[in-house]
């Protein structure tokens, strides 16, 4: 039986996905070719990205070794990839010692995912991009809450207690609800009044999540509201410092800690490796997730670029797309392989759901004009199903 070696690329949630289907395919005994399976990644561990406002909020595990996600029949290498060349299907990396290597492939999977937009330096603040930028976080709003505790200026007490959080995306969101509940609890316990945390979500839009309609973001205002949440539209936040937030409008707002959310941008390493790209920096693929002028490499998730051929409209970049994505990658590869004509890209339904705080929770299902809102518990658990199952966890 002839063997390929099949590399994924990125231990992210597209990454991870890719390795269990293509576990999949390695296992039917039908197939004539069998399959070498490595997974690439800079960590040794998969972290849950989604839940980077959990530590933030409170001491919390978020990743998850890659050896426990598969415990057998995949290589793992702790490395970063350098360069492809697809001409000669070759593969370099540089491992963690700085040692530089290489290594043949057969089928490539390109999921180097993405990176929390940064803003710049002088704008203060602290970005909620990474673990230890979530850790800085907690501790951050944890002093200022014992600051407060010994503070006698009731204005001084306030600021303390005020934590803006900048971007209303899903993240911004979740980030708020997370923040309340807990920053609430720390202050109820430092013997501070927990109604004066002040939890503040600036919005550069007319609403929340215009993405949906206009019913669904009603919703999500009112209970973020009632969370004691204060939202701010169609404003944007343009510096921290010295306590004091300056928003466009003039406005400035005195703030313990400002936390931004700005949304994700493609992996910048991409544009060292030698693949056609956006100008934006995403990966070109075809509507079978082939990279351009790449023979054997594929791209899915964050890194790429992915429009339905029915109607046009580009795949989102949420966990739930890339674990659709890997899916029809896997039947993608084995067409390719066997010489059939493979499936096409089709895009995920509307399907959105939102952490609101412990055991709270919605989601949003667009069906055609019919929309469905789950909310509470049901929507909570809904929420958590959906991390899980990116992250492979039963």
């Amino acid at each position: 039986m002839t063997e390929l070696t099949c590399v994924v690329v990125g231990g992210g949630y597209a990454g991870i996905n890719a390795v269990k289907e293509m576990l999949k395919y390695s296992k039917q005994p039908k197939n004539m070719k069998k399959l070498k399976l490595v997974l690439l990644d800079k960590n040794l561990y998969h972290l849950r990205k989604v839940l980077l406002f959990k530590p933030a909020a409170s001491k919390t595990n978020i990743t998850i070794p890659l050896r426990t996600l598969f415990p057998e029949n995949v290589e793992i290498i702790q490395a970063e990839v350098t360069k492809v060349e697809p001409k000669t299907k070759k593969l370099f990396y540089q491992n963690d010692q700085g040692d530089k290597t290489s290594m043949s492939y057969d089928i490539l999977i390109v999921a180097m995912g993405s990176i929390v937009r940064q803003p710049d330096r002088l704008q203060g603040g602290i970005t909620l991009a990474n673990l230890d930028d979530a850790n800085t976080i907690r501790m951050f709003w944890h002093e200022n809450l014992q600051k407060a505790s010994q503070e006698k200026d009731e204005k001084e007490r306030q600021r303390l207690m005020t934590v803006a959080v900048a971007g209303a995306g899903i993240s911004g969101i979740e980030t708020s609800a997370e923040l309340a509940y807990r920053v609430q609890e720390d202050a109820k316990e430092m013997g501070l009044n927990p109604k004066l945390v002040k939890i503040i979500l600036i919005n550069t839009e007319k609403r929340l999540f215009s993405m949906g309609p206009a019913k669904v973001s009603d919703q999500l205002e009112h209970r973020l509201s009632t969370a004691g949440i204060t939202i701010l539209h169609e404003r944007r936040a343009v510096h921290e410092k010295d306590g004091m937030l300056l928003l466009t409008n003039g406005e400035k707002l005195p703030v313990g800690l400002c936390v931004w959310t700005l949304g994700l941008l493609p992996n910048p390493q991409l544009r060292t490796i030698g693949l056609p790209l956006t100008p934006e920096g995403y990966m070109v693929v075809d509507s079978s997730y082939r990279v351009k002028d790449a023979p054997g490499v594929y791209s899915i998730g964050d890194c790429a670029r992915i429009v339905d051929p029915f109607n046009g409209q580009e795949d989102g970049k949420t966990c739930k797309e890339a674990t659709a994505q890997a899916t029809r990658l896997m039947k993608i590869v084995a067409a390719d392989i066997h010489g059939r004509k493979a499936p096409l890209h089709k895009g995920f339904m509307d399907f959105f759901c939102f952490s609101l705080g412990p055991d709270k929770g919605m989601a949003w299902i667009g069906l055609g004009k019919l929309n469905i809102v789950v909310k509470g518990k049901l929507g909570w658990k809904l929420r958590k199903f959906t991390w899980n199952s990116a992250s492979l966890i039963k």
